[in-house]
């Protein structure tokens, strides 16, 4: 599941919970490794407002633990995969 965070009334913070089903193939929870928003910065080389703003936009799936997020290794992998601009040779 991912947990995003919406306004309310008085500012008062709601979590809307987003489902996530577990595509074929996929590793079993004990088994995914789990980042903190920190350490996905880190690997991406961005700053952490940057995954935050991934995360809350839906383009990095997270879980949220607390008040923290943890992002699964792969979907690290797979979002720079997926984002890869190659350069074309002339």
């Amino acid at each position: 599941m991912r947990a995003g965070v919406t306004g309310g009334e008085a500012g008062a913070r709601h979590v809307r919970k987003v489902r996530c089903d577990m595509a074929a193939g996929e590793r079993p929870l004990n088994e995914v490794v789990f980042l903190t928003v920190a350490e996905v910065a880190a690997v991406m080389r961005v700053s952490k407002m940057t995954v935050y703003r991934l995360v809350h936009s839906g383009h990095l799936p997270a879980i949220r633990v607390g008040r923290s997020f943890r992002v699964p290794e792969q979907a690290v992998h797979d979002y720079l995969q997926e984002s890869y601009v190659g350069v074309e040779s002339a």
